[in-house]
């Protein structure tokens, strides 16, 4: 029992260091908004996810974040905010896989997913993250509303459905690939 635990805590916390080096990573999408880029550190923490918890994922993305932030690789806001989008992406597909494994309830999971990022990010940047970018990092013109407004309709919500798309478009083939791995490891580790 003593040595699952230890082992499984490994485990985590080597997908926690990969997803912070895959968010080294990235790159833009929208010429626009040219400082949202898309990374694939969301992956080890849906791996972490799918072979344990939906808690586990999450404890993926803290520390990728944690570590990220102590690299001086972001901002305390921008960190949190990869957090929060983090979370809500992982959380739902993996408690759909969980509750009916399978790969019908992967995809499903996935499309929940990118919608609950997009319109979650959404509410969150318009009332929180733009906000305080504004009052910490010195960007006044985050808190005018038409501005707000705009960030979130013409850059946030297209790219979270982007970055959406692009991770699961990624992560399905390579967890078909190693679906019947993870049945074996989940035995032992769980």
């Amino acid at each position: 029992m003593q040595s699952s635990k230890l082992l499984k805590l490994i485990v985590l916390s080597l997908l926690g260091t990969i997803s912070m080096l895959l968010m080294f990573v990235n790159f833009p999408v929208l010429p626009a908004f040219a400082y949202l880029t898309i990374d694939f550190s969301d992956v080890p923490a849906l791996l972490a996810a799918l072979l344990f918890s939906p808690v586990a994922g999450v404890i993926v993305q803290v520390f990728k974040n944690l570590l990220h932030l102590l690299v001086g690789g972001g901002e305390p806001v921008g960190v949190t905010a990869n957090f929060l989008a983090g979370t809500m992406f992982v959380l739902p597909v993996s408690i759909l896989y969980h509750r009916f494994k399978g790969v019908k309830s992967l995809i499903a999971g996935l499309v929940t997913s990118t919608i609950v990022m997009a319109i979650g990010m959404g509410i969150l940047n318009y009332y929180l993250i733009l906000p305080a970018y504004s009052l910490f990092m010195g960007m006044s013109d985050m808190a005018i509303p038409s501005v707000k407004w705009t960030i979130v309709t013409a850059g946030i919500l297209p790219f979270n459905v982007i970055k959406g798309i692009v991770i699961a478009l990624l992560f399905i083939p390579l967890f078909t690939k190693l679906r019947p791995w993870f049945e074996q490891k989940r035995a032992t580790i769980s």
